[in-house]
């Protein structure tokens, strides 16, 4: 496997890439591919800039900035637009990779609060809505804007963390069907839908349970960051004619 910071193209030179949830585990990988293949990224955290900062600065090439914003606050991420706006001029990719998720046995429905119910929704389907709503101008203005949202097989498998957030992805699968009508021809909307990934994502998760996945997976292991980060790389450097359609990149682990 060729990690992102190993390789090097100009595919995406000119291009300005927004990847919001920066921080984590698949929008560092995605940060490092983009760039790798030319972009100028803009690094979006949630509350710790220093951190994003440093990813930014240690991407390849230059122009790239880091930047605040949660996906679960509509006035943070106009201010994120207008930020972007001001350095660049314009946007040609938006990648949602934030999201929220908390373990809750599906038989055990009184856990799944009101609250969690909302948060889930909040976190995993308003805010990934309300950044391509605040960034749509800059993406059309580009003529040929893209907008990844990562997604999960639990939309469709529904097995998952909890049930809200498998409903939450599904909700959001179907988003970008909507988008990629709606949006047409000068932004394409492209969900990426991981299995199971060996990042810290899902609380108390750990190498037992990475090791039990891997074992029946068809292709004998759990993903990796880069391998979902070379998949929305290659929405934005291959995948041109795709739309408002959802790609699985999961090891085989739906057909289970």
């Amino acid at each position: 496997m060729i990690e992102g910071d190993e390789m090097s193209n100009n595919l995406l030179e000119g291009n300005v890439a927004v990847v919001i949830g920066g921080s984590g585990g698949i929008g560092k990988a995605t940060a490092r591919r983009l760039a790798s293949s030319g972009a100028r990224v803009v690094v979006v955290g949630n509350t710790d800039l220093k951190a994003v900062e440093e990813i930014a600065r240690n991407l390849p090439g230059e122009g790239h900035m880091a930047a605040l914003a949660s996906i679960a606050d509509s006035a943070t991420l106009a201010t994120l637009t207008q930020l972007v706006r001001g350095r660049y001029a314009k946007a040609d990719i938006l990648v949602n990779t934030a999201g929220l998720t908390k373990p809750v046995n599906h038989a055990d429905l009184d856990a799944l609060t009101d609250e969690l119910i909302d948060e889930m929704f909040r976190v995993n389907w308003r805010g990934q809505f309300a950044a391509i709503r605040a960034f749509r101008e800059l993406l059309a203005a580009s003529g040929d804007g893209l907008v990844v949202n990562v997604s999960s097989i639990s939309a469709t498998t529904g097995v998952g963390s909890n049930i809200a957030y498998c409903a939450a992805k599904a909700g959001l699968d179907l988003m970008a069907a909507s988008l990629g009508r709606a949006l047409a021809p000068h932004i394409r909307v492209v969900n990426v839908s991981p299995g199971v990934v060996d990042t810290t994502f899902v609380p108390g998760r750990g190498a037992d349970f990475n090791q039990k996945v891997a074992s029946t997976t068809p292709l004998g292991r759990i993903g990796t960051p880069d391998d979902i980060a070379a998949a929305i790389e290659a929405c934005a450097t291959h995948l041109s004619f795709a739309t408002g359609t959802t790609l699985v990149v999961d090891g085989g682990r739906r057909l289970n």
